[in-house]
Order: C-alpha cells, then structure tokens, then sequence
C-alpha cells in the first residue's frame, strides 16, 4: 500500500475517533477499495500473435494435372423407332442383345397396315382396268380415222381419255408402294451391327411415329464421355496429351483426342460435355465401364505458384507475407500471370518458404504469427526458383 494512502487512512480515523463519530459503511467501502487497489498487481501485458494459414511453395514445371470420371459409349448410339404408328405385338431383343443388320427388334400391329395395302392394290386394279378401255378405244378411233370416218378432234378426246388414263394408272402404283412400304415398316429393324443398350418399350405399348423405343450402339469406335467445369474448358482445350485409363485395369494407359467439346453447359449438371476418343488397342473397354481421362502439360521453366488470397496490394505493389521464425516480413513479388484460380509468381520469392494464404490484410511487419493446422505441404525437392 502506497505510504500517502497509509497517512490519509490513518489521519481520518483519528479525527473521528477525536470527534467521537462512527466512519459511515460508506466510507469504510470506498477506503477498503482503495487499499486493495494500490495493493493489486499491475496487470500483465499479453503478446499479440496472429493465427494465420500458410503454404510452402515449391516449384515446378506441371502446368496443367488434372482427371476426370467418365463412361465409355459408342461413338455412334441410335435411338430407333418405327416409321408408322400402331400397338407393338412382339418384343425380339433384351439389354446387350448383340444384333446384326436387318435383325427384327420389335414388331407392330400389322392389321390395319395390311389393309391400307390392300385398299391400294384395288385402286390400281380399278386404274388399269380404265387404262385399258381406253388404250383400246384409243385404238379402234385411230383406224376410223384412217378411213376418214370420224375427225381429227374425236381421236384427240380419246387420245387425251387414254393418257389421262395412264396418269391414273402412275398414281395407283405410286399409292400402293407407299402403302407396301408402310406395312413393311410395321417390323422394327436393326440398320447397323450392334449391341442393344436400352429398351424404351414393351409390348401393348402404342407408339407415335418416330417414338424412340429401342437404343442401338454401333460396334466400332469408342470413347470417353466426361464433364468439365466452366472454368476448366478453356485450358483443357489447349492441352496436347492427354491419357485414358480404365477403372478396371488402371495399369493400362493409352493416348485419347478430344473429339468434341460441347457449346452449351448440361441443364442439370452445369458441365461441358466432352468426348474423348479412345483407340481400338484398348479391347477391354466395354460399354458401361468407368474410365480415367487425365490432361497433363508441362511449362517450359519451372513456376511457383500461390493462391489469389496470399497476395498483398499496397500503393499499386503486389506482396507477399513471408514467415521466417515464427514472424512475418512483406515481400514484393512480380507477377507473371494466372493458372487457374492461382497466381504465377515471376520473382521475388523462391521454393521452400512459407508464404501466408488467409489473413493477409491484418498483419504488420515483424508480427509473430502462429500457423493454423499441421498440415504444411513439405517443399519438394526440385530444381529452379522464382528471383
């Protein structure tokens, strides 16, 4: 206790006691305040260490490493259906049904088809029947003519009956072909040799024209269907090697090509379709199979590489936080370019420092700082810095 407040402590008590007069509750609160006060320790100052995450850069040459699932499919996959209307009566073919050119694969109602046929077939009966009464008119008016018995515009009406005849004749056959045709078409057939990949219908099923019920995929080429996202496509597009892989024998890789990249993003994915060509080595790829397609690339020096958030702007200067024995330093940094979501760093930093990624815009120089997680990547051992 400080000794003045000893002394003032001391001195009221005696004038009261002097005076004869009890020290209020009051009083005697605020005094005992005041001791304990003046008897506390001054409070200890706490160090300030600021929690941040960091990354140890490396360099290195890979500028693109990246895979995706996808699924082998037919290059070409035709969904058939029947060229008439009607109800299917007959199902020939299951899932993975290999099938051979002109094989039936489902059949429809032929009834009605048959007699629209029919119907047809007597309309030329019918037309012909008139084409022949008139050829031989035609015929009998010439010889008249010949004898002068009847006049030149007579034989023209006939001749004109009997052509128009004829004209009657084409269009009957032309009817009946077409009608031919269309009960023809009341048996789906395979155009291509195949194996059955989806059955849209059953049987008792009516059908429109042209309704899709039965998927054919073409035996030959094959390829790898993935999706990409937005952001990727891009620099996908430019990437030169790329490598396909099943998921059933990951030991064996071959070359792919992108064949075909979609313009327009799946509704329901928001991906970008692509299709990777793949060569007939690989054998063993079946429909239906999981495959690995990986793009890689490389640059043609080595690159260090950090994330948008681990850069510093100040005055129009770009920098990063550096961490050397616990505290941070600012480090001005050239920037070469973007990869992706990161940054490419020119200069200014080199392999194996720790750089700060989360809490940049609260730090100071020569603030100690302590690394969240432990889960640092260790620097790999590669040639080549950023100076």
């Amino acid at each position: 206790m400080p000794s003045t407040l000893q002394s003032k402590l001391k001195e009221y008590t005696v004038v009261a006691f002097k005076n004869q007069r009890q020290i209020s509750p009051f009083i005697l609160s605020v005094l005992a305040a005041a001791v304990l006060a003046g008897c506390s320790k001054p409070a200890e100052k706490t160090e300030d260490i600021r929690p941040v995450r960091a990354i140890v850069l490396a360099s290195s040459d890979v500028d693109v490493n990246a895979e995706f699932s996808g699924e082998v499919r037919a290059r070409v996959e035709s969904r058939l259906g029947f060229r008439v209307g009607g109800k299917i009566v007959a199902r020939k073919v299951d899932v993975g049904t290999l099938v051979k050119h002109g094989q039936v694969l489902m059949q429809l109602d032929p009834q009605d088809l048959q007699l629209s046929q029919a119907q047809a077939l007597a309309g030329l009966r019918a037309a012909e029947t008139n084409r022949d009464l008139a050829k031989a008119e035609l015929k009998r008016y010439q010889e008249l003519r010949s004898k002068n018995f009847v006049s030149q515009a007579v034989l023209d009406a006939k001749d004109s009956t009997y052509k128009a005849a004829q004209a009657n004749v084409d269009a009957a056959q032309a009817a009946y072909r077409g009608q031919s045709n269309q009960a023809g078409y009341a048996s789906l057939v395979s155009d291509v040799d195949g194996v059955v990949t989806a059955v849209d219908a059953e049987v008792g099923q009516v059908v429109q024209p042209g309704t899709p019920v039965v998927r054919v995929a073409r035996q030959g080429e094959k390829e790898i269907v993935i999706g990409l996202p937005e952001d990727k496509v891009e620099t996908l597009r430019r990437v030169p090697d790329v490598q396909v892989r099943l998921w059933a024998d990951p030991k064996n890789t071959v070359a792919g090509k992108i064949r075909e990249i979609s313009p327009v993003a799946d509704p329901s994915t928001r991906t970008y379709t692509v299709k990777v060509s793949i060569p007939d080595s690989l054998a063993e790829a079946k429909l239906g199979m999981t495959a690995v397609v990986q793009f890689a690339s490389k640059t043609a020096t080595p690159q260090i590489k950090v994330p948008l958030t681990a850069l510093y702007y100040e005055k129009s200067a770009s920098s990063v936080w550096v961490v050397d024995g616990g505290v941070v330093k600012l480090v001005p940094v050239t920037i070469a370019g973007a990869a992706g979501n990161d940054i490419v760093l020119a200069s200014g930093v080199k392999a194996g420092q720790t750089v700060v990624t989360a809490g940049v815009n609260l730090l100071k120089p020569g603030q100690k700082v302590k690394i969240l997680g432990n889960d640092l990547p260790a620097a790999p051992v590669v040639a080549g810095t950023a100076k």
